[in-house]
């Protein structure tokens, strides 16, 4: 993510699935505005929490709304691609990072609807220009078989 991160240079992120808020924290740090989505409520000082669980049927609380960044990372839920590609103002950056198919030999997640397929971030954000993809296994920080993509819209059509 820090990789990729100085992308974003204004405007507001969203951290989607913020957990703790790791992300949200490194880019409220840089002096960035941020939106955090998670449905276990959380309290980042900074940034606007929205408490929602997509899964469970609760409806996009961010409709309307776009962002010059997006951060998602160790969470997939497939129904959301469509909408994180149109949340994204023009010239804004996506970067998302998950599990894949071979995971389940390192631990959890093992189960195949919470692991990308092999190339499934680019085919997913394919309207998107990919500035980075990787996609295999990686031993930081943990053993896991991973894909991370930055991607950034050049146009909402």
């Amino acid at each position: 993510m820090q990789r990729w991160a100085p992308l974003v240079t204004q405007g507001t992120v969203l951290d989607l699935a913020c957990g703790g808020g790791r992300h949200a924290k490194y880019f409220l740090g840089r002096n960035l505005e941020v939106v955090a989505v998670d449905r276990e409520p959380q309290v980042i000082p900074g940034a606007r929490f929205i408490q929602a669980d997509l899964e469970a049927g609760s409806p996009w609380p961010l409709a309307g709304e776009q962002f010059e960044g997006i951060v998602v990372t160790n969470y997939l839920y497939r129904p959301l691609m469509k909408i994180l590609s149109e949340s994204l103002k023009e010239g804004g950056v996506l970067i998302y990072e998950t599990f894949m198919l071979g995971n389940e030999r390192f631990g959890k997640p093992s189960n195949p609807a919470f692991l990308l397929r092999p190339g499934e971030l680019l085919e997913a954000f394919r309207e998107l220009s990919i500035r980075g993809f990787e996609e295999g296994e990686v031993s930081e920080p943990k053993p896991a078989m991973i894909q991370r993509l930055c991607a950034v819209q050049t146009g909402n059509g």
